[in-house]
């Protein structure tokens, strides 16, 4: 029986994949499931039900009749459950038991931390590599019993729930590759290396913004507790000192980093954090803030890191400066090229048998530099011819007839010549 304050999840099932909001179609991802027996609901055989089922956002409360969901959902693999009114985890299993191939659920932002998960329940969950319970405030007991029950989890998904602490099960879960527990308030490393303890098979972890300020373990410890970590995803954190950076090449087989909005990098350029994080903290990192470091990105990121700290005081000059000045030499510092547009320049008004040297405006244009002219010549505007000549030119004076044109379209440089000329002879 419905609950009668909401929907079951029959209900809403049979209402979004009925053939007229749902019509039968063929296509990459989509599956039809037939019926095995032509016995059950005269709904069954109208049904053209994807292996990929997205019921988020329906009022849903209850499971529905589990027969029903068992002939329609045989084939599913994935089921969003989301934003639903899911209280109950035994509504839950009622229909993840009748999913026997689900590998992917997501139960985001139902209020599931009303009632307790028992392992009887947590069992019909067996099958499932990919749980997202983001906003859903489950307890770590229940969390606990998740782990216990899923021996084939693969990723979890743990995002605001308000954790400000870790607590660890009796055993650690073994199959966990990924963890996404972001948007939490987890602020001390003693709660961040509890989940190296659970989880020692971590490939992935993304703690973006959780203000966590240090990471306060020995490099040794650092090795052990996070053996296999691959990717470490620490955006919008607190972290704020380089030291703690280091630490990160203590795991042994990190190859990527993501470290956006910390406040270390604050006071640094774009292209300083990016170079100095990739020259001098994480020298083994393939992949950093989401893109490829190339092997000539990371020597030109170590030569501007040696060229960054070679007029520091030696107090503060890191340690890796020295390992690079080994590697490269000391170098140089690079030549201060002003690229912007000249302003002015120094240029010859030739002028019948007169010559003036003149500094023009190069923004103005040829009738501006020619109201300039009129008190040198003693010609009025309508009157001067205006000839540029480029010193290095082969084709001798151009004609300068249009007097919008900016005078720094020319390339006008200094020692140039003008040449100006009645147009009455």
């Amino acid at each position: 029986m419905d609950q009668p304050s909401g929907r079951s999840f029959m209900q809403v099932l049979c209402e979004k994949y009925s053939p007229e909001n749902f019509p039968y179609r063929r296509g990459p991802g989509m599956g039809v499931h037939v019926p095995a027996t032509p016995q059950g609901s005269p709904m069954k055989d109208r049904l053209n039900l994807p292996s990929v089922l997205v019921l988020n956002s329906c009022g849903i409360t209850c499971a529905g009749d589990e027969n029903e969901i068992a002939a329609f959902c045989a084939h599913v693999s994935e089921l969003d459950l989301s934003d639903n009114k899911l209280e109950d985890w035994h509504e839950v299993s009622k229909i993840v038991s009748n999913v026997p191939h689900l590998e992917f659920l997501n139960l985001s932002s139902n209020p599931l931390s009303l009632s307790v998960l028992e392992r009887r329940c947590a069992g019909s969950f067996a099958g499932v590599r990919k749980l997202v319970l983001n906003n859903s405030k489950a307890s770590w007991e229940t969390v606990h019993t998740i782990l216990q029950e899923l021996p084939d989890l693969e990723e979890l998904f743990l995002c605001l729930n308000d954790y400000e602490t870790v607590s660890c099960p009796p055993i650690c879960c073994q199959s966990l590759k990924l963890l996404h527990i972001t948007d939490n308030n987890l602020q001390d490393w003693t709660e961040i290396r509890k989940l190296g303890i659970m989880f020692p098979s971590l490939d992935t972890l993304i703690l973006a913004n959780n203000n966590l300020t240090t990471i306060e373990e020995s490099e040794d410890s650092l090795a052990r507790l996070f053996p296999n970590l691959r990717s470490i995803n620490l955006h919008k954190s607190g972290l704020h000192s380089w030291e703690d950076i280091d630490k990160l090449n203590s795991f042994p087989k990190l190859e990527e980093v993501k470290l956006l909005g910390i406040p270390l990098l604050q006071s640094y350029t774009t292209e300083e954090r990016r170079k100095l994080l990739i020259a001098s903290r994480l020298p083994s990192i393939v992949k950093l803030n989401g893109s490829i470091v190339a092997d000539g990105e990371r020597e030109d990121s170590e030569r501007f890191f040696i060229r960054y700290y070679m007029e520091f005081p030696e107090e503060e000059v890191p340690f890796r400066y020295h390992e690079l000045v080994t590697k490269y030499g000391k170098l140089e510092p690079l030549a201060v090229v002003d690229l912007r547009p000249q302003s002015s320049a120094k240029v010859e008004v030739h002028f019948k048998d007169k010559v003036e040297e003149m500094s023009i405006r190069l923004d103005q244009t040829v009738a501006e530099l020619k109201k300039q002219l009129k008190t040198v010549v003693q010609l009025s505007t309508s009157n001067m011819l205006l000839f540029y000549l480029d010193h290095e030119a082969p084709f001798g004076p151009e004609e300068m007839k249009y007097n919008s044109r900016a005078l720094h379209s020319y390339g006008i440089r200094d020692g140039d010549k003008l040449y100006v000329e009645s147009r009455m002879k």
